[in-house]
């Protein structure tokens, strides 16, 4: 009999806990939508009012009158293949970026004499704006895709390096000897204990990457245009021609939109770091 009137508590308990927890994930999704959604709402209104004042009335289009152009352009397929085109070449670049970048840093962070050798050379190339390698990549691999993504990962790549590179350098070194003692040696010691212990400046390396390889996207999409391949560069470019500014604003909603969803996954992988290193406080980790 007692173990039935306990069973029976136990269900209701968790008939109880199931709409709390629910409430409390709501709350916690509307605590960071809504500061995300009032920052829009100000910027929506900060651009009708300058557009009521007239000034550069046209040049720069009112928001409705925005809104409304990316409303017709998302119900045709134009955007949505210019879209796949530009993020494609996205991923491939700043996976090859990521390869490239993460074996360059592991290399020279653990050989001092190539370290001493290219060590400048890599913040030097990371400092080089990305558009001054398109002459060169368009004679090297004239007008087509591998000439934007060789762009995109020179200027991904140091970034990604110089990230690894800054997570080795501050690995503690009595955390290096536990691990010797532990017997971790060379690839062991680096899978181990100093890749992990590099995560989270890696991470902003890669987040940094990230920045470049859509800037240098962007610059590549507008000086590389190839035939019968859309993408929001070319939008852009032939909107620009066309003097249609309603739809040039449209397709730079477009790149902002895709820039800030995937620094949110960025932020998502950063939070999570911290939460497991336990680095955030209780009101953060939720």
């Amino acid at each position: 009999m007692a173990s039935s009137t306990l069973a029976g508590l136990d269900a209701l308990d968790t008939q109880e806990a199931a709409p709390r927890d629910r409430r409390r994930l709501a709350a916690s999704a509307w605590a960071g939508l809504w500061p995300k959604l009032a920052a829009v709402a100000l910027v929506l209104l900060a651009w009708e009012l300058v557009h009521l004042t007239g000034w550069k009335k046209f040049v720069l289009p009112g928001p409705g009158v925005t809104l409304s152009n990316l409303w017709q352009q998302a119900q045709a397929s134009l955007l949505w293949h210019a879209i796949a085109t530009t993020l494609e070449r996205a991923v491939i670049g700043f996976a090859l970026a990521v390869l490239i970048g993460a074996l360059v840093g592991a290399t020279v962070s653990r050989i001092r004499p190539l370290r001493a050798a290219v060590g400048s050379l890599i913040t030097g190339l990371q400092t080089m704006p990305s558009i001054a390698w398109f002459p060169f990549a368009i004679i090297l691999f004239g007008i087509n895709t591998t000439a934007i993504l060789f762009v995109i990962v020179l200027g991904a790549a140091p970034s990604i390096a110089n990230g690894l590179i800054t997570g080795v350098d501050y690995t503690p070194p009595l955390l290096l000897k536990a691990g010797t003692l532990m017997g971790l040696r060379r690839l062991s010691l680096y899978r181990h204990l100093i890749m992990p212990a590099s995560l989270p400046a890696f991470v902003a390396g890669l987040k940094q990457g990230w920045a470049f390889a859509w800037r240098s996207l962007m610059a590549g999409e507008l000086l590389v245009i190839i035939a019968n391949q859309p993408s929001l560069g070319v939008l852009l470019s032939t909107d620009q021609d066309q003097a249609d500014m309603a739809s040039v604003v449209a397709i730079m909603i477009v790149i902002l939109v895709i820039g800030l969803c995937v620094d949110n996954v960025f932020g998502m992988a950063d939070r999570a770091i911290r939460r497991r290193w336990g680095l955030m406080a209780g009101s953060d980790a939720a």
